[in-house]
């Protein structure tokens, strides 16, 4: 009995087992690393820290050089716009000089033709004074007063032209113009008599000469194609005038040479 009680007194009052038995201490959270931060438990294991830190320092120089390559692309654009910005302006640094070029070699031809025109003017206002003085010495004695006069005329005086030919009968007319009418291939003419001018008519008068080699105009025609006034008085005038006209002689031109004198007959206004 004694035992009995004994085995039911341990049972019920005796120390508590406990399976599994009960721990002690300090839980400790699950992790990899002695390090960590965030509030979320990973539901699996990460990788360790080394390969988190190679897989930062992966990513860190892959945006480092995507970082680069835009830089550069950027770079390249900018220089690209840089050049096609300095082409463009060197194109129109081009364009001004030579539209001020073109400006300045305009204006020096224009004073070039200016002073040609002004020189030319002089040269012809002091030939035309030289052969007024010529003519005006055939008509002067040795004291320097004319004598004499001529005229249809009631008073008295040298009616007339000083460029006119003291044995012409018009009174009018400014006479024929032989200067550079003269055509005989390369020979010139050597003497070129003017017409005489004795009638009040005016015109061109177109005359066909042959030249022999010496040459002397051996035949002159009057009124060819060209001739603006047929009058008689101009014809006759012209044709004298073409046979007097003496050319430069050469012996390896035909016997008959075909030419051509233009005699102009002006009246004055």
């Amino acid at each position: 009995m004694i035992a009995i009680l004994t085995v039911l007194f341990l049972f019920l009052f005796g120390l508590k087992y406990y399976d599994p038995p009960l721990e002690f201490g300090i839980a400790i959270n699950f992790g990899t690393s002695d390090d960590g931060s965030g509030d979320m438990q990973p539901a699996e294991e990460l990788m360790p820290m080394q390969e988190q830190v190679a897989n930062i320092e992966e990513n860190i120089q892959e945006t480092q050089q995507e970082t680069a390559e835009k830089e550069s692309v950027a770079e390249e654009v900018a220089t690209q716009d840089n050049e096609d910005a300095l082409a463009i302006q060197k194109q129109k640094e081009a364009k001004l000089k030579l539209e001020a070029d073109n400006k300045i070699r305009l204006e020096k031809e224009r004073a070039e033709k200016a002073k040609k025109d002004a020189a030319d003017k002089a040269k012809k206002e002091q030939e035309a004074k030289k052969q007024q003085l010529d003519a005006l010495m055939g008509g002067l004695n040795s004291k320097g007063k004319a004598t004499g006069g001529e005229g249809d005329g009631n008073v008295a005086g040298d009616k007339g032209k000083p460029t006119g030919d003291p044995k012409a009968k018009g009174y009018y007319g400014s006479g024929g113009d032989g200067g550079g009418n003269y055509r005989l291939g390369n020979r010139q003419a050597v003497s070129k008599p003017k017409p005489l001018y004795e009638c009040n008519e005016e015109g061109n008068v177109y005359v066909s000469i042959a030249v022999d080699k010496s040459g002397n105009v051996i035949s002159a025609q009057p009124g060819m194609k060209g001739t603006t006034n047929s009058a008689p008085c101009l014809l006759e005038s012209a044709k004298a005038a073409a046979l007097k006209t003496k050319f430069s002689p050469d012996d390896t031109a035909p016997a008959k040479q075909i030419g051509l004198i233009i005699y102009n007959f002006s009246l004055s206004e």
